[in-house]
C-alpha cells in the first residue's frame, strides 16, 4: 500500500481558515482531487470529516479521533491512530505489499501525524500566500524529489515521491 497525501497548499503552506480553504475556490484542483481519491480509502481527522459529511471523498473513509468509538456512515470506519488507521487501510486495500494508494486528506494534525510514513505527497501549490489557521507541515526537501509537475490556473500541482534511504 502507498501512503499518499493529499492537499492544496498555499505558498506559506497555509491550507485552512475557519474550516474553509483561504482562497477563492479553484474548480480544476476540487475537480482532480475528486478523481484522484474516488475509488480509494481516505484517512481523515473528525474535524474534516464532519466538515465533509455532504460530500465524502473516497470509496471508504478512515476517521481518526480519540473521542469517537463510531459513525453514523457506512462507508466509514473510526481509528484512534496512526497506527489503528494504517491496519484499518491494509484491511481495505487486501495486500500490503500492493501499490494500492491510501490517500490522507487532513486536517493540519492529521497531515502532521502521518508525514512522517507518507510515500508520496499530491499538492496543488495554490499560487500566493494567503492567511490561515491551518498549515500543511514543513518537509525535509533532501527526502523528496518531484516526480511530476502540471501547471494549471492559479495553481502547479506537484507529485512528490520520498526518495529512498540511503543504505
Amino acid at each position: 500500500m502507498q501512503l499518499v497525501s493529499v492537499a492544496a497548499v498555499a505558498e506559506n503552506r497555509a491550507i485552512g481558515s475557519d474550516g474553509e480553504v483561504p482562497w477563492p475556490h479553484i474548480e480544476a484542483d476540487v475537480r482532480q482531487y475528486r478523481e484522484r481519491v474516488a475509488g480509494s480509502p481516505v484517512i481523515l481527522g473528525r474535524r474534516t470529516f464532519d466538515s465533509m459529511r455532504d460530500d465524502l471523498p473516497g470509496a471508504r473513509q478512515i476517521v481518526v479521533s480519540r473521542s469517537a468509538d463510531a459513525v453514523d456512515v457506512p462507508t466509514a470506519v473510526v481509528a484512534d491512530g496512526v497506527d489503528s488507521a494504517l491496519d484499518r487501510a491494509a484491511e481495505l486495500v487486501g495486500d500490503d505489499d500492493s501499490d494500492d494508494p491510501v490517500y490522507v486528506l487532513g486536517g493540519g494534525a492529521i497531515y502532521e501525524l502521518f508525514q512522517p510514513r507518507l510515500d508520496r505527497m499530491v499538492l496543488s501549490h495554490v499560487d500566493g500566500a494567503y492567511e490561515g489557521d491551518t498549515f500543511y507541515p514543513a518537509w525535509d526537501a533532501d527526502e523528496w524529489t518531484v516526480a511530476e509537475e502540471t501547471a494549471y490556473d492559479r495553481f502547479t500541482l506537484r507529485e512528490w515521491v520520498r526518495r529512498a534511504a540511503a543504505a
